[in-house]
């Protein structure tokens, strides 16, 4: 193919918008966790059906401190997929906990209530299920077996948002869920995280533990005519965002729809176009539910002609910027030696996968182009 401008694999949905509302928060002289993380807590509880929302630093910060509340420690264990970014797995680990980990099944690359029974044991004290990639797990089923087996389930929901099960948002009547706003996901603040619950008593805490254990936050101390001596219930941790990332996010948060809806054209529109092209499987969404095409990716089946590190030095060399597909956490240096029962499934998917470009602003011809590259390797 002819040399041509790069095709990013993502491109953030950022504007003018978004640079006058960090402007004004940074104008207002205001700029740590203020009134605008307080609005952006209650528009994006809102937002995902729960009863309550705090921000945190990261989705990593948010699942730590999920887990925290839910009391998990040394001696524990929490059914975790390996299919899945390593934070999913090192959160458990800040506790003290053992990360236990589960197969998914291939269609979704999530994990099931089958995958999680075949690893928990009597010390298993919670189970943490990622909605990977954007494509929604069956948390039906994942809670009614938590249900019965007396554990605790938390959502790892870092890619999911806009995503739905049942026509319901992803999120909504969570135990627990934790998420992202990573440049790499719908909804960003550069950095940042939040964590939604319905427990009143959970999100007293998370928003104690989210700032040193602090009975009364720096913003309600600052706001007072009278000086406020606070105290420190437990120790906590620094995991806050700032107000000038809040409202970064609140203009964010009111493009989700069309984020969504541009995201889901683009990948039925790749759909059509990689039926042309032999030896992929393309994600899909699950019967139960509609994912947000955070990621787009596609898993190489045994007859295609090149491997996937192959597949991606030609895309490269055609300007295509792909990457590999979800990691295995099991398979990485910092969990080696780390004892597992077989996973065949997030082996395949992990070394088999690719995410192919996928943007809001992405036109026809980037995907014709994106289609072409592959068609050219698979026609070897």
């Amino acid at each position: 193919m002819n040399a041509a401008a790069r095709i990013p694999v993502m491109v953030p949905w950022l504007g003018e918008e978004e640079a006058r509302a960090a402007a004004d928060a940074v104008l207002s002289g205001w700029v740590a966790q203020g009134p605008r993380v307080e609005e952006f807590e209650r528009a994006f509880a809102g937002r995902v059906g729960a009863g309550h929302a705090v921000a945190v630093s990261s989705c990593t910060t948010a699942l730590h401190l999920a887990l925290v509340v839910l009391g998990v420690g040394p001696g524990d264990e929490v059914v975790v997929p390996s299919l899945s970014f390593i934070a999913t797995a090192n959160a458990v680990r800040y506790t003290g906990a053992t990360p236990v980990f589960a197969d998914v099944e291939a269609a979704t690359g999530n994990v099931t209530a089958a995958t999680v029974d075949a690893v928990r044991t009597a010390r298993t004290k919670a189970v943490l299920a990622v909605h990977q990639g954007g494509v929604p797990a069956d948390v039906h089923s994942l809670r009614a077996a938590c249900t019965r087996w007396g554990v605790a389930l938390v959502e790892d929901a870092a890619c999911a948002i806009g995503a739905t099960v049942g026509g319901k948002p992803v999120g909504q009547g969570a135990l627990l869920a934790a998420w992202s706003f990573h440049p790499r996901k719908l909804v960003t603040t550069g950095e940042g995280g939040m964590v939604t619950t319905d427990d009143a008593e959970w999100a007293a805490r998370l928003r104690r533990l989210r700032e040193h254990g602090m009975n009364v936050s720096a913003a309600q101390r600052h706001a007072g005519a009278a000086p406020v001596l606070e105290s420190y219930l437990e120790v906590g941790f620094n995991y806050r965002m700032t107000d000038i990332q809040a409202a970064v996010g609140l203009v964010q948060l009111g493009r989700l729809d069309a984020m969504v809806a541009r995201r889901r054209e683009l990948a039925a529109r790749y759909d059509t176009l990689l039926e042309k092209v032999p030896g992929l499987t393309p994600v899909r969404d699950p019967a139960y539910g509609r994912g947000n095409f955070q990621s787009y990716w596609v898993l190489l089946d045994p007859s295609f002609p090149v491997d996937r590190g192959a597949l991606l030095a030609a895309l490269a060399r055609d300007s295509v910027s792909a990457r590999r597909g979800i990691m295995a956490a099991h398979l990485e240096p910092a969990y080696a030696g780390h004892e597992h029962a077989p996973l065949p499934v997030t082996e395949r998917i992990s070394s088999h996968s690719l995410i192919l470009p996928l943007f809001h602003s992405m036109t026809h011809d980037q995907q014709d182009r994106v289609v072409a590259a592959l068609r050219e390797q698979a026609d070897r």
